[in-house]
């Protein structure tokens, strides 16, 4: 028998996970499939979720979105990184940059010569080796040369800062100009179909009923359909991440405009700095039961740059993952499928992939019983390497100030990530767990960032003469140097090419 395949389905949620779920299937589908999406303008948003990674550029670009028609309707920016302030300790700061850091050798990655003459005080700052992490500190930014191989300027990587509900908006735009109906106003009871307990129809408080094949959840945190419907649980990552408030607020922008976000760590938790070309969003995420929140909004609003555009905004969350994230015929992308916190701007991210598992495993009506389960075991990895990736963060400090960094630098962590510590503390070995997100220049800046210092390196750096490994790094850091010196700013940049209207 001919499978019957899906013909209609419908998205619960707008916000930047529904709106990109919307569009993605509409321009894949076409009029193959109607695609409905519901949301309600009294529920909103969470719209924090400013700061990306480079792999949205992939998702715009099937999309087939011009880059500077977005940047100009979402106030964007680039980015070539993250800077961290005061983590391993109160005064240091590091760059966790996209993309390389030094240059690649037949024999060994970079980083082990670096180590060489870095015990020897005859290094210079890892940053200096990496183009993402030199230009930031200069305010420049430039699109990667493809015209000029072999240098750092085609190596260059990027992701975006934008303001999420405008992104919504832009790709709101696009997926109704390919057939999605979008339909606002409250879902007040959700039926199932019996004995099966598969998702059959929404009923709206005007009375509507919408019916559906498949159902994608981008309701939220609550997970409307996920979990008060189809009770998928949750487990809960707070022990090893236990920030669980966040506070919100823009303000004026000020100061050059910095191709980078930036994370300031505080007493109980982090302040978030994302410039956008009209204003900077700032947050400060904080753990409730090391500080009020009266003490972390003083905190966050003495940090601003420029005059705050509003009262800030309380967001509460619990750090973890749905125990299954797909559920008879319903899947729950976004704030829905579990939350990890926006340390390393993984959030849209993470729904972008959930969409690319949702076309790779697109069912039909019967809901094969395989292809379920895999999409819940690859979406199970792929939370908890980044899980790993963000716990070595507060894991990895000397900080001993307040009772919040006691707790972090002395907590047990997941034996995949206290491994990964110690083959790098032993001889600087990095090795990326099958396709993880971070690669391991991620791995080597934070670590190297958060004090982690290895023993030793690899015996095969000892086979080049010193003076050829020392000539080699002056030479990868010179030209890199020379290679910032000749891009523009990153307000140039944006003026010449994507600058948004005057509000």
């Amino acid at each position: 028998m001919q499978p019957t395949p899906v013909r209609n389905i419908v998205i619960v949620g707008g916000g930047t996970a529904g709106w990109m779920c919307a569009a993605a299937l509409s321009k894949l589908l076409g009029p193959s499939a109607a695609i409905r999406l519901v949301e309600s303008d009294e529920i909103g948003s969470i719209g924090v979720g400013e700061a990306t990674i480079p792999h949205i550029g992939d998702f715009n670009r099937a999309l087939g979105i011009d880059e500077d028609e977005f940047l100009r309707a979402t106030q964007g920016t680039f980015k070539l990184g993250i800077e961290f302030v005061d983590w391993a300790a109160p005064g240091d700061r590091y760059i966790h940059g996209f993309g390389l850091v030094g240059q690649a050798t037949q024999a060994l990655p970079f980083h082990h010569f670096w180590l060489r003459m870095a015990q020897q005080g005859r290094a210079g700052p890892l940053e200096d080796y990496s183009i993402n992490t030199a230009a930031p500190r200069q305010a420049r930014f430039m699109r990667p040369r493809a015209d000029m191989p072999g240098s750092p300027l085609a190596d260059i990587a990027y992701a975006f800062h934008f303001d999420a509900g405008l992104y919504a908006r832009f790709l709101r735009r696009y997926a109704e100009q390919r057939g999605v109906v979008r339909t606002e106003g409250k879902i007040v009871q959700v039926t199932q179909r019996e004995p099966e307990g598969y998702i059959e129809a929404l009923l709206m408080d005007g009375g509507e009923r919408i019916a559906g094949d498949f159902f994608i959840d981008c309701s939220g945190m609550g997970g409307l359909l996920i979990e008060r419907t189809l009770h998928a649980g949750f487990e809960d990552w707070s022990h090893w991440l236990p920030v669980d408030r966040a506070l919100a607020v823009p303000c004026e922008p000020a100061g050059p405009l910095l191709p980078m976000t930036r994370a300031t760590a505080h007493p109980a938790g982090w302040q978030w700095r994302i410039p956008l070309q009209h204003r900077t969003g700032n947050g400060h995420i904080y753990c409730s039961s090391f500080m009020s929140q009266d003490e972390a909004t003083a905190i966050l609003l003495g940090q601003l740059d420029g005059r705050p555009l509003g009262e800030p905004r309380l967001l509460p969350f619990r750090t973890g993952r749905r125990k299954n994230f797909w559920v008879r015929n319903c899947v729950a992308v976004g704030l829905s499928s579990g939350f990890l916190e926006p340390l390393e701007s993984t959030s849209i991210h993470l729904v972008y992939t959930a969409i690319s598992r949702i076309v790779t495993f697109f069912p039909h009506q019967g809901f094969d019983a395989a292809d379920i389960a895999e999409y819940n075991a690859l979406t199970h990895w792929e939370y908890e390497r980044i899980r790993d990736f963000l716990v070595l963060h507060y894991k990895a400090t000397t900080r001993d100030d307040s009772a919040f960094w006691d707790y972090c630098r002395t907590m047990t962590i997941p034996d995949t990530l206290q491994r990964r510590i110690e083959l790098f503390r032993s001889n600087g070995r990095i090795l990326r767990d099958g396709q993880e997100l971070f690669a391991e220049p991620s791995w080597l800046q934070v670590m190297v960032g958060q004090r982690i210092v290895p023993r030793a390196y690899h015996p095969f750096a000892d086979l080049r003469p010193e003076a050829e490994v020392q000539a080699y790094l002056r030479n990868v850091a010179q030209v890199i140097a020379q290679c910032v010196r000749t891009m523009p700013t990153q307000a140039e940049f944006i003026a010449a090419h994507c600058a948004a209207s005057a509000a």
